[in-house]
C-alpha cells in the first residue's frame, strides 16, 4: 500500500477520533487554567474559565461539523480536571489527569513492546485495513517496535517531569510542562520521527503528510 493511501486512511481515523480540534481543546484548557490562576489566584474561577473555553470549542464543533460525541469527550475530560481541582482547592490537581494519562500511556506502550504487539503496529494495521498482516513482515515489525519505543520515551520523559512537579505543588512549571509534554508539541516530534522511520517501507516516489493516526493522544 502506498504512503498516500496510508495517509488518507490515517487522517480519516484521526478525524473520526476528533482530529486536531481535540488536541487544541486539551492544550487550550491547560493554558487557560494556568493563565486564569496566575491572574486570579482562584482555583474555582480558573477551572470555570478552562471549562468555558472548551465549551466554546465544543459548541463550534457541534454547529459546524455536527460532531456530538467528540465534543462531549472533550468536555468530560476537562470537566473532570476542573471538578477535581475545584473539589480539592489545589490548582495542581487540574493537571492530575494529564499526569495519570502520561504514566498510563507509558505502561501501555511498554507492555506492547514487551509482548511484541507494538501499539503503532496495531494502530497502522487498523488504518491500512490489514489488521495483523504486518506481523508476518519482520522488517515492518521491527520498525513498529522502534516507533512505539519513541512514544514510550515521550511518555516516560513526561512522567518523570510531571510527577515531581505535581508532588511538589509547582503549578506554573507543571502547567507549562503538561502543555508541552502532554500535548501537541511532544506528539508532533514523535509523529515526525516515526514518519521518517516508516517512509522506508513505502514507495519512495510517494510524498504525503505525516500519518496523523500515530499522533493520537493518551
Amino acid at each position: 500500500m502506498s504512503l498516500n493511501v496510508l495517509t488518507q486512511k490515517s487522517l480519516s481515523w484521526f478525524a473520526a477520533m476528533g482530529g486536531w480540534r481535540t488536541v487544541a481543546e486539551g492544550a487550550t484548557s491547560r493554558v487557560l487554567f494556568l493563565v486564569a490562576y496566575l491572574v486570579t489566584d482562584q482555583v474555582s474561577t480558573s477551572a470555570l474559565v478552562a471549562v468555558g473555553g472548551v465549551v466554546v470549542f465544543a459548541a463550534a464543533r457541534v454547529f459546524t461539523d455536527r460532531k456530538y460525541w467528540q465534543a462531549a469527550v472533550g468536555l468530560v475530560v476537562v470537566g473532570a480536571s476542573a471538578l477535581l481541582a475545584g473539589s480539592t482547592g489545589h490548582a495542581v490537581d487540574f493537571y492530575l489527569p494529564t499526569v495519570l494519562m502520561q504514566a498510563g500511556g507509558g505502561v501501555v506502550f511498554l507492555v506492547s513492546i514487551v509482548v511484541r504487539w507494538p501499539v503503532i503496529g496495531l494502530a497502522l494495521g487498523a488504518a491500512r485495513g490489514e489488521r495483523f498482516g504486518w506481523r508476518r513482515d519482520p522488517a515492518r515489525r521491527r520498525r513498529y517496535q522502534v516507533c512505539t519505543a519513541i512514544f514510550l520515551a515521550k511518555y516516560g520523559i513526561a512522567t518523570m517531569v510531571l510527577v515531581p512537579l505535581y508532588l511538589a505543588g509547582k503549578v506554573t512549571p507543571l502547567g507549562i510542562a503538561a502543555t508541552l509534554l502532554g500535548g501537541a508539541p511532544a506528539m508532533g516530534v514523535c509523529v515526525y520521527l516515526c514518519w521518517r522511520i516508516l517512509r522506508a517501507q513505502a514507495d519512495p516516489t510517494d510524498a504525503a503528510p505525516v500519518p496523523a493516526v500515530i499522533g493520537q493522544s493518551h
